[in-house]
């Protein structure tokens, strides 16, 4: 079966419940991945993926449904990926924002029921702050108004570029990390096998 770059809800739940051999890889941070994810979804933070680039290409067997929260992170994941020689990997187009809006069914509450923000959230909230905080700043200050420009600067090459440097960083503070990553656990899914170590039908 030849993949598409992406799929809508509709399409991707159809795609999950036709083909065991889907596997829907949630490339979130651990803290968004705990709070809500797809049901048997494996969780493969953006951020592991060159770590463990090689692996993932040697082992990854199926088709993958990479997900994320709005499509952006999926997009650079399933780059990295084919880039890599890794073919067929398809994006749930809208992420888990459009899943949600859907009704698709979620798991969650994983770390002990604390809810976190996404991460696209969670950059809104530093850029708008540092942008509010520099102009005021600005009235006492004239240069700290540069601040906003550097941000303002730095959300427009983000765009233009579908990267984020601030949700990077954002990404690697503890808040986001949540239950600890599994690297092992989840290569194993990718090659087809359950956390109990036996192989899948």
């Amino acid at each position: 079966m030849t993949s598409t770059p992406s799929l809508d809800v509709s399409a991707a739940r159809a795609l999950i419940a036709a083909d065991p051999d889907v596997l829907v890889v949630d490339v979130r941070t651990p803290g968004e991945y705990a709070t809500c994810h797809i049901p048997g979804a494996v969780n493969l933070p953006l951020d592991q993926i060159d770590t463990h680039l090689n692996r993932i290409v040697a082992d990854a067997g199926g088709q993958l449904l990479l997900v994320c929260q709005v499509g952006g992170r999926a997009a650079q994941a399933r780059a990295r990926l084919t880039g890599a020689g890794l073919e067929g990997s398809t994006i749930l187009a809208g992420g888990m924002n459009a899943w949600n809006a859907a009704g698709g069914p979620t798991s969650g509450a994983d770390d002990g029921g604390r809810p976190r923000w996404s991460l696209e959230r969670q950059v809104r909230l530093v850029a708008g702050s540092l942008v509010s905080s520099s102009v005021l700043a600005g009235v006492w200050w004239p240069p700290a108004g540069y601040l906003a420009g550097f941000i303002g600067a730095g959300l427009t090459f983000a765009a233009i570029t579908d990267t984020c440097a601030m949700g990077m960083a954002l990404a690697r503070l503890p808040y986001n990390r949540g239950p600890r990553f599994d690297a092992e656990a989840t290569l194993l899914r990718l090659r087809g096998g359950r956390p109990d170590g036996r192989a899948t039908s």
